[in-house]
């Protein structure tokens, strides 16, 4: 499945994550690395089963964690898992419906991640160079 990479991440709102968490940043974005994978895993896990209440935590997780750093397109992927799981509980029915959202995400949070970690390495020249306007 090819992921359009160019727009998976918000980088505007990527630097303002940065900038507010200072130097608490790697170790945030590692827990992002270690949640995403938990809830990716969690999602699968429960679709399989056909379980909706396990959906909506991990979805609900995964969004909220994604929207900090700018990872939009995995936040609107999770978003609509967990509504799809949300709306599942009340009616008692199987997510069967967010079959076609769940097999994206795990290729939507690697490429995410990848980009997301590429950028925060202090050793990657960033987008611009020196003295060129990064944008």
């Amino acid at each position: 499945m090819a992921i359009d990479s160019s727009s998976l991440v918000d980088w505007t709102a990527f630097q303002q994550a940065r900038s507010e968490l200072g130097a608490g940043f790697v170790r945030i974005l590692g827990y992002f690395r270690e949640d995403g994978v938990k809830s990716v895993a969690a999602i699968e896990e429960a679709m399989r089963c056909g379980n909706a209440a396990a959906i909506v935590l991990p979805a609900h997780t995964l969004k909220g964690e994604s929207r900090q750093f700018g990872a939009e397109p995995l936040a609107t992927l999770a978003e609509a898992i967990e509504q799809i799981g949300r709306q599942c509980v009340e009616t008692r029915d199987r997510p069967d419906e967010a079959l076609p959202h769940v097999v994206k995400l795990r290729p939507t949070f690697e490429a995410t991640l990848t980009m997301l970690e590429r950028e925060a390495n202090p050793l990657v020249p960033r987008r611009g160079g020196f003295g060129r306007k990064v944008g």
